[in-house]
């Protein structure tokens, strides 16, 4: 069978013109990166978890779904504080579940956006976003910066569909109507492509936004900014030309940029140094997100509760508190007792002293394939892979909701998707907590 206009779930760019090709078993996808190539092989991967597991001593053993349903429901019914890890690599239907299953718990929620692009929500909170579709980049953008990222590494195809090779409506000519500005301490396939690279110091971000800001209110920077970010003022003054004479200019932020010194300032005063350059031309500030859904749960939990990611429900209403109610900031204060990690391998991805006492607690693991986090489970539950075995709902980097359907269905009886699976754990948690009539939340 061949399927058109599939939905890649590999990176936030979340392609949606991907073409399958799904018969006897064997897979072959077209107009995909490496990136995206390798997630539409785990479909048909011999390693991919395919039934319920309970560790029974210090071994993995399989056990019938009912009874994997029923120890995670143990655990986390049980729990004084439980953490709920609601990974990206899944649908906004799902996160929505797992949002009141931590609501009805009374336990901390929290996602990807905490180890990668949540100082710039933050600095979004603080100042606003003057943002744009990839759609409005490609049609109408002739400067592009890519600040403290390497897409044509990490995200090759936000540059071929959007961002610098593609013929839009305004930019027929493609690549020879724009000019590409990289902000990055390395040099990188990125910084080779582009027409400038501005080679500043690492953790000097938020020095050279404000130098820019002095020299768009007309006045020269003290001349120790060059020894602090390794620019000269005549490249600042060079790049800020360019910003201030294009018709439609677009800032791209990465976690280079967001977890340098600064952390959430750093969005903050770039976001406002885009909305005085608007003052001049168009232009936008914009993240490439590295997990293909990361920017769902901080939309799914914003309309829900008010706040992106690092909710806590332990007094029965939200509670946001970036450095006391996120993950990382939790294991290493011991502030939890338990954790369920949905569509992540959180293990592989937070500091050793949080992975050491991750592994401490009862650890439940929602995931399609081995990983650290499934090794140290007491429980794994097998997923669904989103976009190719069930339908739902992804935001893309730029904020925008991209339906998908699935090509095929999902391959357990048990389940049809990880949003059916946490509907199903959600009921086995009101039972107990009826029975035990501790039910926080009724």
């Amino acid at each position: 069978m061949f399927f058109k206009n599939i939905v890649c779930p590999a990176c936030g760019a979340a392609c949606d013109d991907i073409q399958v090709e799904f018969r006897n078993g064997e897979i072959e996808a077209k107009n995909v990166c490496k990136i995206g190539n390798s997630s539409f092989k785990a479909i048909k991967s011999p390693k991919r978890i395919r039934q319920p597991l309970i560790k029974n001593g210090d071994k993995l053993k399989p056990v019938s779904w009912e009874k994997a349903l029923e120890k995670t429901a143990d655990i986390l019914v049980s729990a004084k504080r439980p953490l709920l890890f609601m990974g990206s690599e899944t649908s906004c239907e799902a996160h929505e579940v797992g949002l009141k299953i931590g609501e009805y718990l009374g336990a901390v929620i929290d996602s990807n956006t905490t180890i990668g692009n949540g100082p710039t929500a933050m600095g979004t909170q603080e100042s606003g976003k003057v943002g744009a579709t990839e759609g409005q980049k490609k049609n109408r953008g002739d400067l592009i910066v890519y600040w403290g990222t390497n897409p044509l590494e990490s995200m090759p195809r936000q540059m071929s569909r959007y961002g610098v090779f593609p013929r839009g409506y305004w930019t027929k000519r493609g690549r020879f109507d724009r000019i590409i500005i990289t902000v990055d301490p390395r040099k990188t396939p990125t910084t080779e492509a582009s027409d400038l690279h501005v080679q500043l110091k690492p953790n000097s971000d938020y020095e050279l936004i404000s130098a820019l800001l002095t020299l768009l209110h007309g006045k020269t920077p003290h001349p120790s900014v060059e020894e602090i970010t390794g620019v000269p003022i005549s490249l600042m003054e060079k790049m800020l030309y360019l910003m201030k004479n294009c018709n439609f200019g677009a800032i791209s932020v990465g976690v280079g940029f967001s977890s340098s010194i600064g952390k959430h300032r750093n969005a903050e005063i770039a976001m406002n140094l885009v909305k005085e350059l608007n003052n001049y031309s168009r232009f936008t500030l914009g993240v490439l997100r590295s997990h293909c859904n990361v920017a769902g749960f901080n939309q799914v939990a914003s309309y829900m509760y008010g706040y992106p990611f690092g909710l806590d429900f332990a007094r029965g209403y939200p509670r946001y508190n970036p450095g006391e109610f996120t993950t990382v900031d939790l294991l290493r204060e011991k502030d939890v007792d338990a954790a369920f990690v949905m569509c992540a391998d959180l293990l592989n991805q937070i500091p050793a002293d949080c992975a050491a006492y991750l592994t401490e607690i009862p650890l439940i693991c929602l995931d399609i394939a081995p990983c650290p986090t499934t090794v140290a489970s007491n429980v794994v539950l097998p997923g669904v892979i989103d976009t190719m075995e069930c339908d739902g709902t992804f935001y893309r980097l730029d904020d925008l909701p991209v339906h998908f359907k699935p090509f095929t269905t999902s391959p357990f009886e048990f389940t049809k998707s990880n949003e059916d699976t946490l509907k199903q754990l959600f009921k086995k948690i009101k039972e107990k907590r009826s029975h035990t009539g501790l039910c926080r939340n009724p």
